[in-house]
C-alpha cells in the first residue's frame, strides 16, 4: 500500500494552460492517469467524502495486467479549516468481456496532518456493461462500516451521471443522549447527478440519514452533516 507522501501532491503541479481533466501517459507496462477528477469509479467512489467544497486530485497507475494503485485526495487541506487526506488504493481488475469484469480492493485512508491512526476498508465490484456497483466493509477502533455503491453512467435523454451510496455504521461504544438514550447503529446515504457545462462540472446532491434532532450528535458518517442535505456544488478543473 502506497504511503501518504508529497507524491499525489507534486504531481498536481503541472501548467494551468493543460486543460484536459485527466492526463493519461504509457509507461512500460504501466498506463499512468493524473488529474483533478476520479480516473477510477470504484475505488474513489467509496473514498469517504469531504463537507463542502475542496481542491482535490489524484493518481491512478494501471498494469497491463490488471494489478493496479493510486492515490486520492478528496481534500488539498488548502484552507485553515481543513485538513490533508489522502487515501491510497490497490486492486486488481479484471474483464471478463467488453461488457463484464469484477475487481477487489483495498484503500488506506490517511490524515497526515493530525494525531490519528490510518484506517482500512476492503472493497469488491462487479462491472456491467458501462454501470459499476460496489461494496465495501471496514473495521476501526470507532465500529463497523459497510458501504454499497453504485454508478450507473450516464442515464439516457438526461445526460447526466448518477451515482449513489448508501452506508451503515456500527459503534463500538454506544452514544448516550440525553436520560440514558443511546446510539448503537445508524445509516446515512448519498445521491449524486453531475452534468459537464463547459469548462465546469455541475454535481447536484442530495445526502441524508435516520438521525434526527438530538440523535445527530452521534453522527460520524460519510455526509457533511447528519440532516438531509440538497446541494449544488460547481468544480473547475485546472488541468
Amino acid at each position: 500500500m502506497l504511503r501518504p507522501s508529497w507524491l499525489l501532491i507534486a504531481g498536481l503541479v503541472v501548467p494551468p494552460s493543460l486543460c484536459a481533466q485527466v492526463i493519461q501517459r504509457d509507461i512500460g507496462d504501466f498506463n499512468l492517469k493524473l488529474g483533478t477528477t476520479p480516473s477510477r469509479s470504484m475505488a474513489v467512489g467509496l473514498v469517504q467524502p469531504s463537507a463542502g467544497s475542496s481542491f482535490h486530485g489524484g493518481l491512478d497507475l494501471t498494469h497491463d495486467s490488471g494489478l493496479y494503485f493510486g492515490q486520492w485526495s478528496p481534500n488539498m487541506g488548502l484552507t485553515s479549516s481543513s485538513n490533508l487526506e489522502v487515501d491510497s488504493y490497490m486492486g486488481y481488475k479484471h474483464p471478463f468481456d467488453n461488457s463484464l469484469g469484477y475487481e477487489v480492493g483495498v484503500i488506506q485512508y490517511s490524515y497526515p496532518e493530525l494525531d490519528a491512526p490510518s484506517t482500512h476498508a476492503f472493497y469488491a465490484g462487479l462491472r456491467v456493461l458501462d454501470r459499476r456497483f460496489g461494496a465495501a466493509f471496514n473495521n476501526t477502533p470507532d465500529g463497523q462500516n459497510s458501504t454499497l455503491f453504485a454508478d450507473l453512467g450516464g442515464l439516457p435523454l438526461l445526460d447526466v451521471g448518477f451515482t449513489m451510496k448508501v452506508s451503515n455504521h456500527q459503534l463500538t461504544t454506544p452514544f448516550t443522549i440525553g436520560e440514558g438514550q443511546e446510539v448503537r447503529a445508524f445509516n446515512d446515504w448519498s445521491l449524486q447527478m453531475s452534468r459537464p457545462i463547459g469548462s465546469f462540472d455541475l454535481d447536484f446532491i442530495y445526502s441524508g440519514s435516520d438521525l434526527s434532532g438530538a440523535n445527530c450528535a452521534a453522527y460520524s458518517g460519510q455526509n457533511g452533516q447528519c440532516d438531509s442535505m440538497f446541494m449544488l456544488k460547481a468544480q473547475h478543473a485546472f488541468f
